[in-house]
């Protein structure tokens, strides 16, 4: 338990150097924050080598699965609002839930698809907790991000304005 504490304070160092760089959307810090989200998953799900062996490529084939449904899902969201000017805005609506509900199958269905796949190569119970801490690490760092915004608004609040 202790080296869990310790692990996750690693985390938070880490990531209170990256907020500046991960607002720009920077390449360095999008491989840094994978990184960072890599780490805490292999702490997690405590792998052993053999298992990490195993795991590692079917994870990433998964996450390049996952990052590659969410480009074009953004891409044809950009598509969508060019086309879009000018049409009726219930006709929009409607394609639109169409599309995001054709593409929360799609993810679905590769989620159903790995989670066989993670539970070829790891025990049960180590394969049922991958989906879980990768939810668990982006709620971690969005409460990171959330709070450094309230100490930035705090900081804003707190310096004096210039006098006229």
């Amino acid at each position: 338990m202790r080296n869990f504490y310790s692990i996750l304070i690693f985390i938070a160092a880490l990531l209170t150097c990256i907020p500046h760089a991960f607002a720009q959307q920077d390449d360095a810090a999008k491989q840094q924050l994978k990184s960072i989200e890599i780490a805490y998953i292999a702490r997690t799900l405590d792998l052993t080598p053999d298992e990490a062996q195993k795991f590692w490529p079917v994870y990433n084939n998964y996450r390049g699965e996952i990052d590659q449904l969410i480009a074009e899902k953004q891409r044809s969201r950009k598509l969508n609002e060019k086309a879009a000017r000018g049409l009726d805005a219930d006709a929009i609506a409607r394609s639109n839930m169409d599309k995001d509900l054709s593409f929360d199958k799609r993810m679905l269905d590769i989620k159903t698809r790995y989670t066989a796949e993670f539970q070829r190569v790891l025990p049960a119970r180590k394969a049922g907790a991958v989906f879980s801490s990768e939810q668990e690490f982006r709620r971690m760092m969005i409460r990171h991000l959330n709070s450094n915004k309230r100490i930035q608004r705090i900081n804003q609040q707190q310096i004096p304005k210039p006098r006229q």
